[in-house]
């Protein structure tokens, strides 16, 4: 299936969580195995030649994305969550939504010193969840590679937030 196929497939969805954000609803992607798979070869692809030993993923849609990236890139899979949620002894990082503040946490052996990680989510709005997540990564020891997004609504500067190399499969002006 044709990336302009899978990406037609994303539904806005006015003042959602907000009045004023326009969301972007990646679920019906999932909904159509054809164009599911395709997504995933595609981001595989894009991350393939940083060559990561780890995937960091973003709760909730980044856990859809990257497992079966993982599989295919043959590496490991390290799931962020919010607050409270994981169980053993965490790192812990607060980022800024356009809609508000929130918390994400990664376990302290999720990554071991050094490991190439590359972080995946679904969109990049203004840099505050990618951001956090590079946090956690650092705060680990991991080297970032780079980080790998479905679309970048490029209109609120996002990627000026940060200082690792992203890809988006496409930018939204």
């Amino acid at each position: 299936m044709k990336l302009k196929d899978i990406l037609a497939l994303i539904k806005d969805v006015p003042n959602f969580p907000r009045e004023g954000v326009q969301f972007k609803d990646i679920t019906p992607i999932f909904e159509n195995p054809k164009a599911f798979k395709s997504l995933i070869d595609e981001l595989s692809e894009a991350v393939a030649r940083w060559k990561p030993q780890k995937i960091v993923a973003i709760e909730s849609r980044g856990f859809v994305l990257a497992a079966p990236m993982a599989i295919n890139l043959g590496c490991g899979l390290v799931l962020l969550r919010k607050r409270g949620k994981l169980p053993r002894e965490t790192f812990k990082a607060e980022y800024h939504l356009e809609y508000g503040v929130d918390h994400m946490e990664m376990h302290v052996d999720a990554i071991k010193k050094g490991e190439r990680v590359v972080i995946l989510d679904d969109i990049l709005a203004t840099g505050g969840t990618l951001k956090a997540a590079a946090s956690l990564v650092e705060q680990a020891g991991g080297k970032i590679k780079g980080s790998q997004v479905i679309l970048e609504l490029a209109f609120l500067e996002g990627a000026k937030n940060l200082d690792f190399p992203v890809q988006a499969l496409v930018t939204q002006n």
